[in-house]
């Protein structure tokens, strides 16, 4: 075959199997002890061969690559150039503008999400009410007479909210938002059954407490979704504000259906109509996506593996760094809401005045019927009608809000420095509607006479609302922007002691107002109000020096700062190998060899080396120069110049001159 005299046969070199591997070909010769594969050789081929030769050795995790060369009529120098790399860790992070990412979703379903995370909330909130104008009824079917009884229908469902929000806020950070609504929405849906048809009266209270156990769930998830889908804190703080509304009609709503229910078709019906309601949420819940990033990171790594079974990366997400164990389950992850309540004092401070307005708050069901049936003699159906006004003074929150929030825009623009504190960001909410409240309790208690027309009390709502509204809005915003991705857990230690808080004070509501009157026990409210609402003004003067040294808001900080390090080492792993596998194919190749041509090229190799169709070994890297027949093109006759030809077998690539 050739042309010179010069051997045609095919030198076979030896071929290192990767483990498991099946051989593509026959099996090749073998030369030497595999055992010293990294060692250099030297074997004498057939003159006229030249030989270029990359292979791999992969023992353990460390890939070797072995490079030999041959010249023509010389001995072969074997050679290895030791390419390992210890085992790496691939960490799971979102990319720039990542689709899947809840920040980078369209506005159409945040928007979605967004409301269905308001009819979780009014379901929760007004099944907390909703006993309330209906209890004389309630208490008369089973010959309850006892005045501290007829305040438990309430008051259990509120001690579900103490216990449930321990365990929802951070159960839901470490196995994600729905699978936890949906499962929690469920038992409460089936609590709400089962007070429709609750046979005596004890049984009703204990379905009312499970009820208010899994209500509590939405209470502590919805402000962590809020915080998975708006990264924009203007867009964030909005959202927040539509959440705090709904918080507010709720528990308004729900007197009014028991209290026309109970006089026209029967207190059960309050239920049943709470239970349609709910049916009606689940199909929402149903189809809302998972919102929680560590979560969804977590399945991409488990698609990724799933997809790359032999990847020498260990692909992994963050979620995956955090021990699972239930040691760590108990000690770390269910207990942080009470360790940020005992040792944050953002947290600690804010739940103590939060907890005050909240247990006013639920303290009016008991005290508008003594003011409105009692003083001025109406019906329970229209007693519930007055809580709307606490409802408008709720709604006209969210123009203030969207008010001051335009005025930080604008001043942010002007570069103004007091806007880039995070206090001044949302506090100043607060400062306005602290005085508010006090006011609204004392401009309650001293109007609410029979020589007062009842309009002048209703009307204290309007600033009982707006103000509720402003400190809660300002102080739940605040703990979102503070602690972020461990929101859910302050937000469960806040609705853990407002609820506590707000079970105990209803229950003095009778015996207070009977001893102290109505304009002495409003009179108590606010003085102890008034002593509250300095909070808002402390965290302005000293929040950013107790952020600084807060142990969750340092342990956040190092969290970003260590993923931010993982990526970074990350990718300078990525650039190292790709610098380091275009150093050895320079060191192969040479000038005159580059990397393969054609899809089709490579499949004719392959043919001439026996593999077929089969794809070429990963690492080999060789080229057809010059066809025979582009060679003898343009002349028309047969070139004087050897022409070379390349040959697979195994990995190796021989040329030799025909």
């Amino acid at each position: 075959m050739a042309s010179d005299g010069a051997s045609s046969s095919i030198y076979t070199l030896t071929h290192e199997e990767l483990p498991g591997e099946a051989d593509a070909c026959s099996q090749p010769e073998q030369h030497g002890d595999d055992n010293n594969s990294n060692s250099n050789d030297t074997r004498q081929l057939p003159a006229g061969a030249t030989v270029e030769t990359v292979f791999f050795t992969v023992k353990g995790e460390k890939e070797t690559h072995h490079v030999e060369h041959v010249d023509d009529g010389r001995a072969a120098s074997f050679s290895s150039i030791d390419f390992s790399e210890e085992p790496t860790e691939t960490i799971v992070a979102w990319e720039e503008n990542d689709a899947e990412n809840p920040y980078n979703w369209p506005s159409l379903t945040k928007a979605r999400i967004l409301a269905t995370s308001v009819m979780l909330i009014l379901n929760s909130t007004m099944g907390s009410a909703l006993p309330s104008n209906a209890i004389p009824f309630i208490a008369a079917e089973w010959g309850v007479t006892d005045r501290f009884q007829k305040v438990l229908p309430i008051s259990v469902y509120l001690i579900g909210y103490v216990m449930g929000p321990i365990l929802w806020g951070p159960l839901s950070e470490q196995y994600g938002r729905k699978r936890l609504s949906v499962g929690t929405f469920a038992l409460f849906s089936l609590s709400t059954l089962a007070c429709a048809l609750a046979p005596t009266w004890s049984s009703f209270l204990g379905f009312r407490l499970l009820a208010g156990v899994f209500a509590s769930a939405p209470l502590a998830v919805v402000t962590g979704i809020i915080a998975d889908i708006y990264n924009d804190p203007r867009i964030r703080g909005r959202s927040m504000g539509i959440f705090m509304v709904s918080t507010v009609f709720g528990p308004l709503l729900a007197p009014i259906i028991s209290g026309f229910c109970a006089t026209s078709i029967g207190w059960r019906w309050a239920f049943w109509i709470a239970l349609i309601y709910a049916g009606t949420t689940m199909l929402a819940l149903l189809f809302m996506p998972e919102t929680f990033s560590p979560v969804l990171l977590l399945r991409r790594a488990r698609s990724l593996r799933l997809a790359n079974p032999h990847s020498t990366s260990r692909i992994i997400a963050p979620h995956e760094l955090e021990a699972k164990t239930p040691k760590q389950l108990v000690t770390v992850v269910l207990t942080r809401p009470v360790r940020m309540l005992l040792f944050e004092p953002i947290v600690n401070t804010s739940c103590a005045y939060l907890a005050l307005c909240y247990a006013i708050f639920y303290m009016s069901f008991e005290a508008y019927p003594i003011i409105f049936q009692g003083v001025y003699h109406l019906t329970p159906g229209l007693c519930g009608l007055a809580y709307l006004s606490i409802g408008a003074g709720s709604l006209l929150a969210l123009p203030v809000f969207f008010l001051y929030d335009n005025i930080l825009s604008r001043a942010r623009q002007r570069n103004a420095s007091w806007t880039y504190q995070e206090e001044y960001r949302r506090l100043p909410l607060a400062c306005i509607g602290g005085p508010m409240f006090v006011i609204s309790l004392f401009w309650l208690g001293w109007t609410s006479r029979e020589d007062v027309h009842m309009v002048i009390p209703l009307l204290a709502g309007i600033p009982f609302g707006l103000g509720f509204m402003c400190v809660f809005q300002a102080l739940l915003n605040y703990l979102t922007d503070a602690y972020e991705i461990f929101a859910a857990s302050a937000h469960a230690a806040s609705s853990t002691t407002r609820s506590l808080l707000a079970t105990v004070l209803p229950l003095a509501a009778g015996p207070m107002f009977g001893a102290l009157g109505i304009s002495g026990a409003c009179s108590v409210l606010g003085g102890v109000s008034l002593l509250m609402c300095v909070v808002p003004f402390f965290f302005l003067w000293q929040g950013d020096r107790i952020r600084a040294n807060s142990g969750f808001c340092i342990a956040l900080r190092e969290r970003k700062e260590e993923m931010v390090r993982r990526v970074e080492e990350q990718h300078a792993r990525e650039r190292l190998n790709l610098e380091r596998q275009s150093r050895i194919q320079k060191k192969i190749t040479g000038e005159s060899w580059a990397t393969s041509g054609s899809s089709d090229e490579e499949g004719e190799r392959c043919k001439l080396g026996g593999l077929k169709d089969k794809e070429a070994p990963v690492g080999v890297l060789e080229r057809i120069e010059e066809s025979a027949s582009e060679s003898g093109s343009g002349s028309g006759s047969a070139s004087s110049e050897p022409v070379p030809v390349v040959v697979l077998v195994e990995d190796i690539v021989v040329k030799q001159d025909v």
